[in-house]
């Protein structure tokens, strides 16, 4: 039986308003991610019983668990925290802001992110693999039941939803040039198949 993950990016942070590079370390929310994070859980519990998250599934980092928190109350979930849907560690970039690095370094980042993936970050076919596994194992131990919420980060999210659909990782920043903040991405998954139900909603209004 299929099952449908709803993913959801964490709300913003100190250094995403900065446009810095958060990858793996620890960055607290925004009031602004804060108020997203509040205005998630206030759009799930208004969605029809059938539609409504019956299951609840985190990244460890901090900003992921800040933001599934108002959604857990709201629903009477309890997250259930999977290590592998961490973000990338982005290596010589972690915490910078592109002005900030090399500009060689970013041109060919740019026009190839897997292939010359930043200094020292994890490959991007490495978290491309890790992130696909661990969709497929929440779907596969959810299966039968509701939607899942699945909350994560940008660039993991976004190269896990190539490898699941067959895109290859390099178009990833192109196909998928962000995923906003708190916003929705529904996903059909049945076995070793996956569609994209929907992209990027919002969540600041009803459905």
């Amino acid at each position: 039986m299929s099952t449908h993950l709803l993913l959801v990016r964490h709300g913003e942070t100190e250094w995403h308003a900065e446009n810095r590079y958060a990858g793996t370390s620890e960055v607290a929310l925004t009031a602004t991610g804060m108020a997203q994070a509040e205005t998630l859980a206030c759009f799930l519990a208004a969605l029809p019983a059938a539609r409504r998250p019956d299951a609840l599934y985190c990244s460890p980092q901090q900003r992921a668990l800040h933001t599934a928190r108002p959604a857990a109350t709201a629903l009477g979930l309890r997250p259930l925290v999977v290590e592998d849907l961490r973000e990338v560690h982005f290596g010589a970039v972690e915490g910078r802001t592109l002005e900030e690095v090399d500009p060689e370094l970013v041109a060919r980042f740019r026009a190839d992110p897997v292939r010359d993936a930043f200094p020292g970050s994890e490959p991007p076919e490495q978290a491309a693999k890790r992130g696909a596994a661990a969709l497929r194992a929440i779907a596969e131990a959810e299966s039968g039941a509701g939607p899942v919420l699945v909350v994560a980060h940008n660039t993991l999210l976004r190269l896990t939803l190539c490898e699941l659909v067959g895109i290859p990782l390099r178009n990833y920043r192109r196909v998928f040039p962000r995923m906003d903040n708190c916003a929705l991405t529904e996903l059909r998954v049945d076995g070793e198949n996956t569609a994209i139900r929907r992209f990027n909603q919002p969540t600041g209004g009803r459905e």
